[in-house]
């Protein structure tokens, strides 16, 4: 896992095109969050309303990660790139439409930044899934790192460009230089010629079946399943913070939109600074303990800035809780990726996307009602002290996960033929494994094929059973079901190295004469 410097991968000529590509596309996106924040503090007084901005930029990712990932995984990831940069162009173009013909009020502003967070909901999972394509493992780290420099330069970016543009011109030239910078980034993306991948003679998996396929992966992934409760808790805590900055900035001395901008362009600069070290961070210090101490010190920032007298003090307290917020991003991030093979990783990570998301639309949300109740002051403190709990309750769940599988692809086995050619749909498939193994060593036995039915459920087995031979000690039949034979056959397409070692530690069980028995079955129907 020890790559070269931070900036390493931007030697790969692709991942540096692409790189600025997500860069500019995130300009976008904090243009586009932050004109329209803006534009609701002039709408309406209300602080709900205010926080609500958030939960319609960040909702659509929690209710369309999965479908998307789906999307980046079954068709092509460039295409599907392009096309969500013309829809935020579009919906770009439509909002400054609106604005300029002063026809713009809250339920609508709600309605198209929600609708440019479907454009975030697309956009997410596949660039996700094409940075491991492009960069080699050793520096998938620094280039996650990277994609957080390129994140949190664009915290800085877009809002001085936005708040430059709404002070001399009016919100609507936001709008309309967002939806020219994600048309120049659609253009980008056409001209990008993406290495063919080898053609698999199986026919394209179904939409709905990918879907299940991915939750299935997750679900029976222990160390996904704690990356992504842990990053749901955390953004759950630090978007107190980010939703009601608008309103923290208008109560400081002299508060404006500049005001707004400088404490933004503060925490983008902390994170920037943070991530440039995280190489060095991350020699010396293990995944949970980086969580936990960035989560301390991020909730510790947040209070520092709801009580800061003026932008003076409040500016060095982003500094520090963009530091913190990126650390435990990308912390919680890397261990993500490193659970995912590629053949599922567009939809893992978008899996993982809807639980960050979801964690910050609902502090959005909460805390945006817990200050209409209280005040702003009060809202953050009290989201500062719920993280600090939740990071305590969460620590059993660990982001190391033991020692980490392989995944690298392999196929050390072909495809099983048939005497006679099988429709692929045919289905489902049972197959049938018969082991004979040494009764004294039947507790070892069964752990390890505890090991074998998460495998077997994460290549998208339907169930999984070990059954025992009641009358033979020494037997037992392991039986999946897939869900046709072209679902059984794609799981020769999925092996990693790690799958290959798990079938090692299997067979040093058995003591038949020979290999332990494969039979295959379908509905008689089908044949």
């Amino acid at each position: 896992m020890s790559g070269g410097g931070a900036l390493e991968p931007l030697a790969q000529p692709v991942f540096r095109r692409l790189w600025f590509t997500w860069l500019a596309a995130n300009v976008c996106m904090w243009m586009n969050d932050v004109a329209a924040a803006w534009l609701m503090t002039s709408l309406t007084p209300s602080p709900a309303m205010v926080a609500l901005v958030q939960t319609a930029s960040t909702l659509p990712v929690f209710l369309l990660g999965l479908p998307s990932g789906a999307m980046a995984d079954i068709v092509d990831r460039r295409r599907w790139f392009m096309f969500t940069q013309l829809w935020v162009a579009v919906v770009a173009s439509i909002t400054a439409a609106v604005v300029i013909a002063g026809a713009v009020s809250p339920a609508l502003l709600l309605a198209l930044t929600f609708a440019n967070g479907i454009g975030l909901a697309m956009r997410w999972p596949v660039f996700a899934a094409i940075v491991p394509e492009i960069v080699p493992r050793a520096q998938l780290p620094a280039a996650l790192g990277l994609n957080a420099v390129s994140m949190n330069a664009s915290r800085i970016v877009g809002p001085i460009l936005a708040g430059a543009l709404i002070a001399g011109a009016g919100s609507q030239w936001v709008f309309a230089l967002n939806a020219a910078l994600s048309l120049a980034a659609a253009v980008v993306i056409w001209r990008w010629r993406r290495a063919p991948r080898e053609p698999s003679p199986l026919p394209g998996e179904r939409f709905v079946g990918a879907m299940r396929v991915g939750l299935q992966y997750v679900r029976q992934s222990p160390r996904l399943r704690a990356a992504m409760l842990r990053v749901a808790l955390f953004f759950l805590q630090s978007t107190g913070l980010i939703a009601l900055l608008p309103l923290v900035a208008r109560g400081l001395q002299g508060g404006d939109a500049g005001t707004f901008t400088l404490l933004l362009a503060a925490m983008g600069a902390g994170a920037i600074v943070a991530a440039l070290y995280l190489p060095r961070l991350r020699s010396g210090v293990t995944r949970d303990a980086l969580v936990r101490r960035g989560s301390l010190l991020q909730a510790a920032a947040a209070v520092v800035v709801a009580f800061a007298p003026s932008v003076w003090i409040a500016m060095p307290s982003m500094v520090v809780a963009g530091m913190a917020w990126i650390t435990v991003a990308n912390t919680i991030t890397v261990s993500a990726q490193l659970a995912l093979p590629d053949w599922v990783r567009a939809r893992g990570m978008a899996i993982y996307q809807m639980a960050l998301m979801g964690g910050a639309a609902a502090g959005a949300a909460l805390w945006g009602q817990v200050a209409g109740f209280t005040d702003v002051r009060t809202a953050i403190v009290l989201s500062a002290l719920a993280g600090t709990v939740a990071m305590l309750a969460a620590s059993r769940f660990s982001l190391e996960g033991g020692a980490e599988d392989d995944l690298t692809p392999t196929r050390p086995w072909q495809p099983p033929s048939t005497p006679v050619p099988l429709d692929p749909e045919a289905g489902p498939v049972l197959v049938t494994i018969e082991y004979r193994i040494d009764p004294a060593r039947a507790a070892d036995f069964r752990a390890v094929m505890q090991d074998s039915r998460r495998a077997r459920l994460r290549l998208g087995a339907l169930s999984w059973e070990l059954l025992h031979d009641v009358s033979e000690p020494g037997r037992y039949i392991e039986y999946f079901i897939d869900e046709s034979w072209a679902e059984h056959l794609r799981r020769f397409e999925r092996f990693t190295a790690g799958d290959v070692a798990l079938r090692e530690r299997r067979l040093a069980f058995h003591v038949g004469d020979g290999p332990p028995k494969v039979s295959r079955f379908v509905p008689s129907a089908a044949d």
